[in-house]
């Protein structure tokens, strides 16, 4: 049986065909053009690359003493069952997750002890003033949400976060193009030349965060990024004091994908930075080696609004260390209306005022 051989190109990687009216291989999606032979040996190029090697072989985290243990009270709410962890002189009345207001305690145990802890540097007062200019700034915020009541349901959390340290050594592959037209009186003439790019080199990394809380959204967390890790110290329980610290549910090892994502695509970013000056500059193949790998476990300052409208959640989050916050609020359907009225109103008149100006100079 025959066997059918697929071209792609070198500049887009979309599949190409042989063109019977130029008598080469064109790309129909971004029209260059290839004759077989030199097509054939850019196919045929070994691919000199590894697969990843990505391994981590470290255990972040300590054992908690007795001492410690008896300092703190684990918290578990009935509605989501968010578990978060306080001293024992915290009165829990509402889940920080969903709002609920019924929050239980039971024996603290069984989690590690966190390697750092980035403490408050934004105090409550703070966090209610960003979160007040924050709901005045949203035009259509019903009043109900405004309230004081509402806005001092905010609460400061310790959010768990894995930290991955690592040495990246990486070698990338890119095809490239440069593009040159001219012309002259009857016809406009292009010109594509095709480059194989190599680049090869290391990167180190310090620091990377996951956060290991099922509880908080992933895009939430790193929109409130980053957090500066020069002001991180050592664990100590006394830092918990007057805050709730949130019970990691994603292990190191679970959260090791992320961070891997996360690096490689730092990587190939800056890897990038390098090839300029090309019209077009595509990936070919890539490998990188993971070395020098160490995790630790720390806790991050956060400032949390959970709450719920009309039957949907909505969170409010401000970053504990540096004052930088996001969040979703809901929008006021009779304020929408509102303004869509008042809108749909002035371009009426608008066009009535128009109409009036265009008939009154025939």
């Amino acid at each position: 049986m025959a066997e059918l051989q697929d071209f792609k190109c070198p500049s887009c990687g979309g599949a190409i065909h042989f063109d019977t009216g130029v008598q080469k291989m064109k790309c129909p999606y971004c029209d260059a053009e290839f004759d077989i032979d030199s097509l054939k040996a850019l196919e045929n190029e070994p691919e000199i690359l590894d697969e990843d090697k990505f391994a981590w072989d470290n255990t972040p985290g300590q054992e908690w003493s007795e001492e410690d243990q008896e300092q703190l009270n684990s918290y578990v709410c009935n509605s989501c069952g968010g578990e978060i962890i306080g001293d024992k002189t915290l009165g829990a009345t509402s889940c920080p997750y969903c709002g609920s207001p019924v929050v239980m305690t039971k024996m603290f145990a069984g989690i590690l002890k966190p390697d750092y802890v980035i403490p408050f540097k934004y105090d409550k007062k703070q966090a209610e003033d960003s979160l007040r200019k924050y709901v005045k700034s949203k035009r259509f915020v019903p009043k109900l949400f405004r309230s004081e009541n509402r806005i001092k349901e905010i609460r400061g959390i310790y959010v768990p976060f894995w930290l991955f340290d690592s040495k990246i050594d990486a070698d990338i592959q890119y095809n490239a193009t440069e593009v040159t037209t001219w012309s002259d009186s009857e016809y406009v003439y292009t010109k594509t030349d095709h480059y194989k790019l190599y680049r090869s080199g290391d990167m180190k990394f310090q620091h990377i965060p996951v956060d290991g809380s099922s509880k908080m959204p992933d895009d939430l967390m790193e929109s409130i990024e980053p957090f500066d890790f020069s002001e991180a110290v050592d664990f100590q329980t006394a830092y918990l004091s007057g805050f709730f610290a949130n019970r990691y549910d994603v292990t190191a090892d679970d959260s090791v994908e992320k961070a891997n994502t996360r690096i490689k695509n730092s990587t190939e970013a800056e890897f990038k930075k390098t090839t300029k000056g090309y019209d077009s500059v595509v990936t070919a193949a890539s490998s990188m080696r993971l070395s020098e790998s160490t995790e630790h476990y720390a806790l991050y300052p956060v400032w949390i609004l959970n709450t719920k409208w009309n039957g949907n959640d909505y969170m409010f989050a401000m970053n504990g260390q540096t004052g930088k916050f996001t969040g979703n609020l809901p929008a006021s359907v009779g304020g929408l209306w509102g303004w869509f009225f008042i809108i749909t109103g002035i371009i009426g008149i608008l066009l009535f005022l128009l109409l009036y100006y265009k008939r009154s100079c025939l």
